[in-house]
């Protein structure tokens, strides 16, 4: 069923989409009276809809069902990614969205490679691959994508969360010792380092912010695929699967 992101709840039974969401439907789509589609307003709700009339420049939706959204993981979790070179925070932003995460906020790292001197369009870009990844999968809340941070703010942020987790790649200690451990709370943090890893005075930041220090077993993992891996776990961990 078409999925559409609104800015604001539907106040009675009819709902208008305009602007884009409108050209979407309208034009892309080609959705006629009668035809079913899913209006989400990005907190956590779904309103089940059929198209009442489809204009040139807006589309009458009518409200059938309110509900909570079904496909949201049991934890709020939210991803700190140091930024890597190339097109890679791409993927890893649109790889993230599909599994789950409520935020993510990319940092520089010490080791980063990548290290541009204006992020605001890059910032931009990410938002819009969040959000289209967020309707491909049907998630109920709209990831937010952060400005960049430094590294230090970063893990000061992370360790606000329940389980705060440092991924570490010469760590000794494992992730499913720590999860089994101290178990997976209802709001997790996940930091994942660069290409060149986090530099050593970077681990005692972190663990002097209160993080845990985990690894992901005894392979060295490319920076865009460790965020997947370790994600995949937190959710099986955390009963999602």
């Amino acid at each position: 069923m078409p999925r559409f992101f609104i800015d604001d709840r539907p106040q009675g039974e009819l709902y208008t989409l305009t602007g884009e969401n409108a050209h979407h439907a309208g034009r892309v789509l080609r959705l006629r009276p009668g035809e079913t589609l899913t209006l989400c307003d990005g907190a956590g709700t779904d309103f089940d809809c059929t198209v009442e009339q489809a204009e040139k420049d807006e589309v009458v939706c009518r409200v059938q069902a309110v509900h909570p959204s079904e496909t949201e993981p049991r934890q709020d979790m939210t991803l700190f990614m140091a930024l890597p070179k190339g097109d890679k925070m791409e993927l890893v932003i649109q790889k993230s969205v599909e599994l789950g995460v409520r935020k993510i906020v990319p940092f520089l790292s010490k080791n980063c490679v990548s290290r541009p001197d204006k992020t605001d369009k890059k910032v931009e870009r990410w938002r819009k691959i969040a959000v289209e990844a967020a309707k491909q999968c049907g998630r109920g809340y709209l990831p937010v994508v952060t400005p960049v941070e430094c590294a230090e703010k970063a893990f000061a942020m992370a360790s606000d969360s329940g389980t705060a987790l440092f991924f570490y790649e010469h760590e000794t200690r494992g992730l499913r010792e720590t999860l089994e451990g101290q178990g997976v709370s209802d709001t997790v943090s996940l930091v994942v380092g660069p290409e060149g890893g986090f530099a050593p005075e970077e681990v005692q930041a972190a663990q002097n912010a209160g993080l845990s220090s985990v690894s992901l077993g005894t392979r060295i993992l490319r920076c865009e695929t460790a965020p997947v891996a370790a994600l995949a776990a937190v959710l099986y961990a955390g009963g999602n699967m």
